[in-house]
């Protein structure tokens, strides 16, 4: 189904009942803000809003995916790149899910899709007291770079 809004064409589409990874859709926006919301280490921010999230899924098209079981969002993933690197946010399972290997899996998706961008390297942003989050990077084989430092500044 398409519909035109605010002056964007969308496509709404059916999704298979079940299990599995799927592509996010803008529709599960509060489905995965709720789930990004409960957990720990998980930063969140005006950047994450429903019209931020939207264009970033749309400049992003095929990057960002979902894992679902029993029509629930269970984890998430958004991928996306400048051209040049690939950058990976919000990877999460649900508490009750982790240890399956979930997370896992939505890396390796976006990290394929990267790959079939022509993108060959991927960096992604964990807060130093995120130990979950921290531990999963180190145990998938990621390199915690020390030799640079990140700075943010508002627009």
């Amino acid at each position: 189904m398409e519909q035109i809004e605010k002056g964007e064409c969308c496509y709404w589409i059916g999704l298979a009942e079940g299990m599995g990874i799927r592509k996010i859709h803008i529709d599960d926006y509060d489905e995965i803000y709720a789930l990004w919301s409960r957990m720990p280490g998980m930063g969140l921010s005006d950047a994450d809003s429903w019209q931020n999230i939207k264009r970033f899924l749309i400049h992003n098209k095929d990057m960002s995916f979902c894992y679902e079981e029993d029509d629930k969002i269970i984890g998430t993933i958004l991928c996306g790149h400048d051209g040049r690197r690939g950058y990976i946010y919000h990877v999460t399972v649900d508490m009750e899910y982790r240890g399956r290997g979930i997370g896992r899996a939505l890396v390796e998706k976006s990290l394929k899709q990267l790959k079939t961008e022509g993108i060959d390297k991927c960096h992604l942003f964990v807060f130093a007291d995120n130990v979950i989050g921290n531990d999963f990077w180190r145990s998938s084989g990621w390199t915690r770079r020390e030799d640079i430092f990140v700075y943010s500044t508002l627009i």
